[in-house]
């Protein structure tokens, strides 16, 4: 046999092997595609079946009666909660989506009478003609500029829960990792950042929220106050597009609660916000001093320079830009100011004991100022 011939036998066998291989690899390629289809077949139609089957009623043929209790102040949220402990629905959270995608809304607190027979709808229906009942069995009063921690407080103090009952609640890495499933307008996982203290520090809006239980659950309060944040914010979050500092929920609330620890009745906000932007702006650290005292996780009167050495992502005087989150729940003046910042050339501000608030443009301004309304005050 010459050589071309053996080189062309060769050739052939090397071009049957390749054909051979090529033959077993698109079967293994279409192996697996059948079996990657089949499990996104399940996953999809098994989520189809669950969304369906949570849509439906509880048991069509059952038209037993319950009764069902809605407080006056209950939340959607709160009310789709009632709604499956009590049976009437299979789900709560497909429930509220399903309000919310029917754009429901306007429902009456009041004594209800459902069956596990009822459909979506005609439960929505029934929800709207229900009759006032009487008096808050108590109102919560939550003050601008509080806290987390402080919040905490007040509601143990009204509710009866433990302050660690409700702090540990508010914590809990499981119910924040959920809230953040039900509240995405607000909520994102900005919040789970190591460094930051409490995760929904900032969250809960200051207002006054009656409840007409006399213990409701933690997670009720909460989920009252944080609806009332996302109702509130929603007139906000349009004017974050193009501020290059504050370009989240989470950005802004953060800002909003630094310019509300800084403010008193007789300052200008919008002016102690354009203090922190020209500061931003000439990439110096703002150095406001709640923020040391957040870092220390102490209340003082007054700020010392040792206190300022606190090693601490809060402290803005050893780090530049924004904290890596709210210090405080600021009230709408507040978040105003933060995206509507005065027009100054102001780097430097300081309170005077009267509570006055002195602003000035260089630091050999500042320290006249403070020489003047502070040191000589004491």
């Amino acid at each position: 046999m010459s050589d071309n011939e053996s080189k062309k036998d060769l050739y052939k066998k090397n071009l049957q092997e390749r054909h051979s291989e090529a033959r077993v690899i698109r079967k293994i390629v279409f192996i697996v595609f059948m079996v990657i289809l089949v499990a996104l077949s399940g996953i999809i139609g098994g989520g189809y079946l669950y969304i369906k089957s949570a849509l439906e009623p509880v048991d069509p043929t059952n038209k037993e009666p319950i009764e069902v209790t809605i407080p006056i102040g209950s939340s959607p949220t709160a009310i789709a909660r009632i709604l499956e402990e009590n049976d009437i629905v299979k789900n709560a959270k497909v429930f509220r989506y399903y309000t919310k995608f029917k754009n429901e809304s306007g429902f009456q607190a009041g004594e209800y009478t459902f069956t596990q027979s009822m459909n979506f709808d005609e439960i929505i229906e029934g929800l709207k003609s229900g009759i006032l009942m009487g008096e808050p069995a108590f109102k919560l009063v939550i003050p601008e500029g509080k806290q987390l921690e402080e919040i905490a407080i007040i509601i143990a103090e009204q509710t009866g829960y433990t302050y660690e009952e409700v702090i540990n609640k508010m914590d809990d890495a499981k119910y924040v990792n959920d809230l953040i499933s039900r509240y995405p307008g607000i909520l994102t996982e900005e919040i789970l950042n190591k460094d930051i203290k409490h995760p929904l520090e900032g969250y809960l809006f200051p207002a006054t929220y009656p409840f007409y239980e006399k213990k409701p659950s933690i997670e009720s309060i909460v989920e009252t106050m944080l609806e009332q944040t996302e109702k509130i914010l929603v007139k906000y979050t349009g004017s974050l597009e193009g501020n290059k500092y504050i370009d989240s929920t989470h950005k802004l609330l953060t800002m909003a609660s630094l310019i509300e620890e800084e403010a008193t009745a007789k300052t200008d906000r919008e002016t102690i916000s354009s203090v922190f932007y020209n500061r931003l702006d000439a990439d110096m650290p703002l150095q406001t001093d709640p923020t040391v005292l957040y870092a220390l996780g102490e209340h003082k009167r007054r700020v010392l320079y040792e206190y300022l050495e606190v090693n601490s992502p809060y402290n803005t005087y050893q780090i530049k830009g924004l904290t890596p989150g709210p210090i405080s729940n600021a009230g709408e003046t507040s978040l105003s100011a933060a995206l509507s910042p005065a027009e100054t050339d102001y780097l430097y501000f300081l309170a005077a004991p009267t509570g006055e608030v002195y602003f000035a443009r260089t630091l050999e301004e500042h320290n006249a100022l403070k020489a003047k309304y502070i040191t000589n005050q004491q």
